[in-house]
């Protein structure tokens, strides 16, 4: 097949452009040229914020299908679809679960309510950008030539977002380590290159309509997470089992200060427990744990520990002296608590 990928250099569009290369796949990759694409790709550069003259670049050439990474402004779906509507097979849009109305309830599929969102959007919050993105598309389009992949918490190699990140370089430290509990906390996610894999699939496949695309809910635990940042790292750590209630009341922040990890609650319930029933149907296949843990590590040491950052995401992870402080205080009356 023919493939057209906008962005392709980075996390998720890099791991779909490293899949369709696997399956010896044509692929183009549509970017700004700030970072090199994989070798064996065909590169066009442009940039979409600029307007239509920024997809020059894109104005011929056809191709069996597009993904798009993108999570700005709805407009710049809107006119790189419009663009290619007539050249292209078919469209596939990375969205994410933050389209459904909030809070979304637990075990929703994809008939969940959605939150309100235009194709002509410029900048907005990211769930109403990811639902703009969404129509901007099935416009141009059309809904059997649209497939919407609504990701979930997404991470692996080349993540530049900062949670497996964090935890893989906070275990590197070693020492004594604020683990938040409990520890068979079921987790839900999806590797980046199982995402890949299973885009492919589908547009391979000719399917169309959103699709949740998670693992399954509790794919695995903290505790099993956090074992295999310690296995895969080698360092000297101990795990420290922190039940939520002493977290929460240290004003310690989950998902921020503590990626991955959220209390039992609306926003647990939010982001761990989504119904991906259509995607396993579809043939959904995650990856051990283990297995993403390792590779994320190998790929940091090979940037020598340091993972890329977005720079229109916040830095993520507890500081060391914030922790410290906590486990001091805290730790000696909770401990085992989880």
């Amino acid at each position: 097949m023919k493939l057209l990928i906008l962005g392709g250099t980075e996390f998720v569009g890099r791991a779909v452009v490293e899949a369709a290369l696997g399956r010896g796949w044509e692929v183009t990759v549509f970017h700004r040229g700030r970072h090199a694409p994989p070798a064996g790709v065909h590169s066009l550069h442009g940039d979409r914020t600029t307007g239509p003259e920024g997809l020059a670049a894109l104005a011929t050439g056809s191709w069996d299908a597009v993904v798009d990474t993108w999570s700005g402004a709805p407009s710049a779906v809107r006119d790189a679809a419009r663009l290619l509507a007539d050249r292209v097979g078919r469209y596939a849009y990375v969205s994410s679960r933050s389209v459904y109305s909030w809070p979304p309830a637990a075990g929703l599929g994809e008939d969940g309510p959605l939150v309100d969102g235009s194709p002509d959007d410029g900048d907005v919050p990211y769930a109403e950008a990811k639902m703009g993105g969404e129509l901007a598309a099935t416009d141009a389009f059309g809904a059997e030539r649209t497939l919407h992949v609504r990701a979930g918490l997404i991470i692996g190699p080349y993540e530049n977002v900062g949670r497996l990140p964090w935890w893989l370089g906070r275990m590197a430290r070693g020492g004594t380590v604020l683990a938040p509990g409990p520890r068979t906390l079921p987790l839900q996610y999806v590797d980046a290159r199982d995402l890949a894999e299973w885009t492919l699939d589908a547009v391979a496949a000719g399917l169309s309509g959103p699709y949740n695309l998670v693992s399954p809910p509790g794919h695995t635990t903290m505790g099993e997470l956090l074992d295999a940042c310690v296995r895969a790292t080698g360092a000297d750590v101990e795990l420290r089992w922190v039940e939520p209630e002493a977290i929460l009341a240290a004003g310690i922040e989950p998902w921020t200060e503590l990626p991955v990890w959220l209390p039992p609650g609306e926003m647990y319930d939010a982001l761990h427990t989504a119904d991906v029933s259509r995607a396993v149907a579809a043939g959904l296949r995650c990856r051990p744990v283990e297995e993403t843990v390792a590779d994320t590590w190998a790929w940091l040491e090979s940037l020598g520990g340091a993972a890329p950052q977005r720079p229109d995401r916040p830095d993520k992870g507890l500081s060391p002296e914030r922790e410290a402080d906590f486990l001091a205080t805290y730790a000696p009356e909770v401990e085992g608590g989880s």
